[in-house]
């Protein structure tokens, strides 16, 4: 999941400052983890020790305030009602579902593990069904690039699977995505405005370096696609040391030694 890591990282500081460019430092001061990688985490420890995934996300969600950014609107209110009991999900179709979910992608043999597993991690809050899906689809593209499925068949796979399309260039997604979704038709926050494009940028790239570098470009929610197209870039083709030294650098001990304990696992 240090890719997913990796991701957010990088993408923190352009949220909300996009830039259509892939020419751009990968590390940079400014940047910092956000809820996203707080959440991957929390993921990956639900996974290691098991019980409900509600509860890893609301127990992380409340120890961990983000240093980038913060919590969704209705995760943070999911939050507030959570105190006296884990509350019910709000049908969110948000791509917090898909962002979240990457160690799912690592941590089964079978592709029917992964995506019911992707499933519940997802349903607690996001139980909408374009927000499950979101979570299945990049769940299911880890999984498949982990086994050394090639990219083409993995393309073909999620578009058949979850009616993605991923056939359009890079190139033409950076001219026509925003935070609005592709030509502004869809809600870029949504899994269905933001995850075929997160894929597309981990599949069209030469390394995961390009694969960051993509999903940085289109523009919109930027650590989020960064995110999940890094999960994905990771079990494509590694990840650079470098990186993960710096990523793991900012992170806190506590959520270091998860990240250290899922590798070992995996």
């Amino acid at each position: 999941m240090i890719g997913a890591i990796i991701g957010d990282i990088v993408g923190s500081i352009y949220e909300f400052n996009n830039i259509k460019t892939k020419d751009f430092n990968l590390c940079d001061e400014r940047m910092d983890f956000t809820d996203d990688s707080i959440l991957t985490i929390a993921t990956a420890d639900w996974l290691l020790h098991g019980g409900e995934s509600g509860e890893y996300y609301f127990r992380y969600a409340s120890r961990y305030p983000c240093p980038m950014g913060g919590y969704g609107g209705r995760f943070s209110r999911w939050l507030q009602q959570s105190s006296e009991g884990i509350a019910e999900p709000y049908n969110s179709c948000g791509n917090g579902s898909a962002m979240r979910v990457s160690p799912v992608g690592w941590f089964f043999d079978t592709e029917e593990e992964t995506l019911e597993a992707a499933k519940l991690s997802a349903e607690c809050t996001h139980n909408h069904p374009e927000g499950i899906k979101g979570a299945q689809a990049t769940a299911l593209a880890i999984f498949l690039a982990r086994h050394n499925i090639p990219v083409q068949e993995i393309a073909q796979r999620i578009e058949k699977d979850f009616g993605y399309d991923l056939s359009m260039p890079i190139d033409e997604i950076r001219l026509r995505y925003s935070w609005g979704g592709l030509d502004g038709m869809v809600d870029g926050g949504t899994c269905q405005g933001s995850v075929p494009q997160a894929i597309s940028c981990a599949l069209q790239a030469t390394d995961f370096e390009d694969a960051v570098r993509n999903a940085i470009s289109i523009g919109g929610d930027s650590d989020t696609i960064g995110c999940i197209s890094g999960a994905i870039a990771q079990a494509l083709f590694g990840v650079p040391q470098n990186l993960v030294d710096y990523a793991m650098s900012l992170l806190p001990s506590d959520l270091k030694a998860v990240v250290e304990e899922f590798n070992k696992r995996i």
